[in-house]
């Protein structure tokens, strides 16, 4: 089987990855699989970009931007190269691109999007008119299946798959690998309003006054930054620069969250947030907003699920963290495997039944 994955722009963020993780899986389960993308790749993501190609995964990723049209040849002329018998098309954009294409193979739309897409008028009118040209969508959310059913209408095959984090990469550490300074806070997310860092910036101004030594640390890929402007100077504002640092997207993650005391993600909105499974499975104490996409975490040891807009409330929970061991946290059913694994029976179902529907089409003509 060959199978074609198809992401806006290879980055360090949570749909990216999840196709290179897929891609790769699909080969060593012996598929043939092509990771293609409608922008140029970040320079974050040149060690993945590696690690596919290391693993025979094929790569297609423009060298500049282009315009709609070109952008569409440019897929159009990937396609019909590779011969996929699926593309699974990883978010709203790309599965707009993947489903206007004048090719007959089954695409599978990945909706990983943390808002709800089809609030822009725009973005519902052409899914109105694409939606019976996606064999499958898929939604991380049990949220996205309300938001899509609401929007655009019950679809004949639509289906949550969680996303899953890679336990071999993001294990269970006891202990903060320590790095001589004081206690590192964190949060790992793209640089935009729904992720929140100004939020956290004020919050962490008041953990300072409590715990003299501590760090903030913001990672993530910058895709707003005018926003990552204003975070910055919101730290220099409230006098705290010298005790916080916004940087950039990092690739091993896994190191940040051992070096790590607290991870926060106060996020106005989620869709199964990959970065939040990784936190859990690394054992590290969290503090999160009380948003639906988190709360299947209630429970767990060394979570905190708040009113992360009361900036005081949120303190007081950082400060509450800073206190706490890292916990061991079952995470059945929510990792990269059972992940992987919906993915290859999806792909394989909607192979099946392309045939199938093309066989009873011919009976009716």
């Amino acid at each position: 089987m060959r199978v074609f994955h198809l992401v806006l722009a290879p980055r360090l963020s949570g749909a990216e990855v999840l196709a290179k993780d897929l891609a790769l899986d699909q080969c060593a389960a012996g598929m043939t699989a092509c990771v293609a993308s409608l922008l140029p790749s970040h320079a974050d993501f040149a060690s993945l970009h590696d690690d596919l190609q290391r693993h025979g995964v094929q790569c297609w990723f423009p060298r500049r931007r282009h315009r709609m049209p070109r952008k569409l040849w440019n897929l159009f002329v990937a396609v019909r190269r590779f011969r996929p018998d699926v593309i699974f098309a990883h978010a709203t954009i790309p599965s707009f691109y993947a489903r206007a294409l004048p090719v007959s193979v089954p695409v599978v739309y990945v909706m990983h999007s943390a808002i709800n897409d089809f609030e822009r008028p725009l973005f519902r009118r052409i899914e109105l008119v694409l939606s019976a040209r996606a064999r499958t969508v898929i939604s991380v959310s049990q949220q996205g299946v309300t938001d899509y059913t609401e929007a655009i209408g019950p679809h004949p095959s639509i289906t949550v798959v969680p996303n899953g984090v890679d336990l071999g990469r993001f294990a269970f550490t006891d202990s903060v690998a320590r790095s001589g300074h004081g206690p590192q806070v964190v949060q790992v997310g793209r640089y935009a309003p729904v992720k929140n860092q100004l939020l956290t910036v004020r919050a962490f101004s008041e953990v300072l006054k409590r715990v003299r030594d501590a760090r903030l640390t913001l990672y993530g890929v910058v895709e707003d930054p005018s926003y990552q402007d204003v975070v910055v100077a919101q730290a220099r504002a409230l006098g705290i620069a010298e005790r916080v640092v916004v940087a950039g997207p990092r690739a091993d993650i896994a190191t940040v969250l051992a070096e790590s005391s607290v991870f926060v993600m106060p996020s106005r909105s989620e869709a199964h947030s990959v970065a939040f499974l990784e936190a859990l499975a690394s054992g590290v104490p969290i503090v999160a907003s009380n948003i639906p996409a988190f709360a299947f975490a209630t429970g767990y040891p060394g979570v905190q699920l708040i009113d992360t807009d009361d900036v005081l409330c949120y303190a007081d929970a950082v400060v509450a963290a800073l206190g706490q061991a890292r916990a061991q946290r079952s995470l059945a059913g929510l990792t990269l495997g059972d992940t992987a694994a919906r993915y290859r029976a999806i792909a394989h179902q909607v192979c099946v039944a392309a045939p199938a529907r093309e066989d009873a089409a011919r009976e009716l003509s």
